[in-house]
């Protein structure tokens, strides 16, 4: 298993809407996630930084990744959501969601 966390900014004019969004998450987005081998996945919000993590329990996290990416439903509830966020400082080109290191664990 592997355990990722991300972060990005919350754009704050949108934080409303994108609470909202998340109170109902499309039953086929969650499919989804589930047949790419994402489990145990929270996203948290202090500021306007969004704190994401979840676990992966697959093989290959970049094919699942793109499996993701080309689900239609995945990719509609990307269009709802992307307006709200917009990278961290700290990101590198082309991130979205920034990775974050691991730098303690406790089991």
């Amino acid at each position: 298993m592997k355990r990722v966390a991300q972060v990005i900014r919350v754009r704050p004019e949108k934080l409303d809407e994108y609470r909202e969004l998340h109170r109902n998450v499309p039953q086929p987005v969650l499919d989804t996630l589930r047949r790419c081998h994402i489990a145990n996945y929270s996203i948290h919000l202090l500021g306007d930084r969004l704190f994401s993590y979840f676990e992966y329990h697959g093989d290959d996290l970049a094919a699942d990744l793109a499996r993701m990416a080309a689900d239609e439903h995945t990719r509609e509830w990307w269009e709802r959501t992307d307006p709200c966020q917009q990278p961290v400082e700290e990101a590198a080109p082309g991130d979205w969601w920034t990775p974050m290191e691991q730098v303690f664990l406790m089991e």
